[in-house]
C-alpha cells in the first residue's frame, strides 16, 4: 500500500511479516500456553526456595548477579533462573503471534527435552527412586519434570509443522534488501557463537585431561540425573556446561548458514550467557581474581575468553534486535518518509 501526502510518501506492507500466517495461531497459543505454565512454575519453585530458606528476598536478589551472596543452598540455580525468564518472555511473544517465537520456543524445548532424558537415565536408579519417596518435596519435584517433559514433547509437535509459507507474488524484490541484511547479520552471530563454542569446548577438555578429573564420572553427570544424589530442580554444572557448548556449536552453524531463521533462538540463548558471564564477573571481582589473572598465562587466557564472552553474547543480542534483522526479519518499511525538498 502506498500513500502519498504532498511530498511524502508512506510505504506500508500489505500484512505484518513479523507475525504468524493465520493458519498457525492455534501452534502459537498452545506454545504460549505450555511455556506460560512452565515458566510459572519455575516461579513456583523459586519463591517456594525463597520463603523456606535461610537467606530473605535481599540476599536472593543480590545472589541473581553475586554466586557469594546467598550461601543458602536454592532450590533452582541461576540456569533455571534464567530460563525462567525466557520461558515466559517466549510465551508472551507465541501469544502474541510473533514468528521470533518459533525458532526460541523450539530451543527451549530442546534443553526441556534434554533435561528430562536425563532425568529419565537417573530415574533408572532404585536409589534415587526411593529419594522422591522419601523426600516431602519429591511429588512435587517429580510432577514438575513430568511437566516439563510434556512441554518439550508437545512444543515441537505443534511448531515444526508451523512453517511459514512463501511471501506474496511481487513483494520478492520490495523484501530482498531486508534478506540480506537478515543473512549478513545471521552469519556474524553465527561466527561469534562458533568461537565462543570452540573457545568453551578447549577449556572444557583441558580441564578434563589435566588430570585429576574422572572422566567417565564427569561424562556420567552429564547424561545422569542420579549422580548428584538429591532430587533439587537445578541441573549439574556438567550438564550446563557441555549443554552450552552444544548449543552453541548447533547454533552457530544454523546461523553461520543463514538457511534458516533462527534469530529468536539467538536472541534467548545469548541473553542466557551474557547472564551467566555477568554473574561469573562479578565473582572474579569479588574474589579479586582480576589482580591476580595476569600473574600465569592461563589466568589471561580465561580472562580473555571471558571478556570475548562478554563482548560476543552481547553483540549478539543487539543484532538479533536491532536493525540487521529487521523488527519483522526483514526490511523496515512502515513509516518510511521521504522530503520534499530531496533531503536524505
Amino acid at each position: 500500500m502506498v500513500m502519498q501526502d504532498g511530498g511524502t510518501v508512506d510505504v506500508r506492507p500489505g500484512a505484518d511479516p513479523g507475525r504468524a500466517a493465520p493458519e498457525h495461531r492455534g501452534a502459537y497459543r498452545v506454545t504460549a500456553l505450555c511455556l506460560g505454565v512452565y515458566a510459572g512454575t519455575l516461579l513456583a519453585w523459586t519463591v517456594y526456595g525463597i520463603a523456606h530458606g535461610d537467606s530473605g528476598v535481599d540476599d536472593f536478589l543480590e545472589g541473581l548477579f553475586n554466586p557469594g551472596a546467598s550461601p543458602a543452598a536454592q532450590v533452582l540455580g541461576p540456569y533455571e533462573w534464567s530460563f525462567t525468564v525466557v520461558f515466559a518472555v517466549v510465551a508472551a511473544l507465541a501469544l502474541a503471534q510473533r514468528r521470533v517465537a518459533r525458532s526460541a520456543a523450539l530451543l527451549s524445548a530442546a534443553l526441556l527435552l534434554a533435561v528430562s532424558l536425563r532425568e529419565e537415565v537417573g530415574l533408572l536408579s532404585g536409589p534415587y527412586r526411593d529419594q522422591y519417596g522419601n523426600d516431602p518435596l519429591g511429588g512435587w519435584a517429580l510432577a514438575t519434570r513430568g511437566l516439563g517433559l510434556v512441554v518439550a514433547l508437545v512444543v515441537p509437535a505443534v511448531l515444526l509443522p508451523a512453517v511459514e509459507g512463501r511471501r506474496a507474488p511481487g513483494t520478492a524484490a520490495a523484501w530482498a534488501g531486508g534478506d540480506a541484511r537478515r543473512d549478513r547479520s545471521s552469519r556474524i552471530c553465527g561466527v561469534l557463537f562458533l568461537l565462543m563454542g570452540v573457545a568453551r569446548l578447549r577449556w572444557t577438555v583441558r580441564d578434563l585431561t589435566a588430570g585429576g578429573t574422572n572422566v567417565a564420572h564427569y561424562l556420567r553427570g552429564v547424561v545422569d540425573g542420579s549422580l548428584l544424589g538429591t532430587v533439587d530442580l537445578s541441573t549439574s554444572t556438567e550438564f550446563t556446561t557441555v549443554g552450552s557448548v552444544l548449543t552453541l556449536l548447533v547454533l552457530g552453524t544454523l546461523a553461520l548458514r543463514a538457511r534458516r531463521d533462527v534469530r529468536g533462538a539467538l536472541l534467548v540463548f545469548a541473553a542466557v550467557e551474557l547472564y551467566l558471564t555477568v554473574r561469573t564477573v562479578v565473582w572474579l571481582t569479588v574474589t579479586d581474581f582480576f589482580n591476580r589473572s595476569l600473574e600465569t598465562t592461563e589466568g589471561a587466557l580465561s580472562m580473555a575468553t571471558t571478556a570475548y564472552g562478554l563482548a560476543a553474547m552481547t553483540s549478539v543480542v543487539v543484532l538479533a534486535t536491532g536493525r540487521g534483522f529487521g523488527p519483522y526479519g526483514g526490511i523496515r518499511t512502515e513509516g518510511f518518509r521521504t522530503a520534499r525538498a530531496g533531503r536524505p
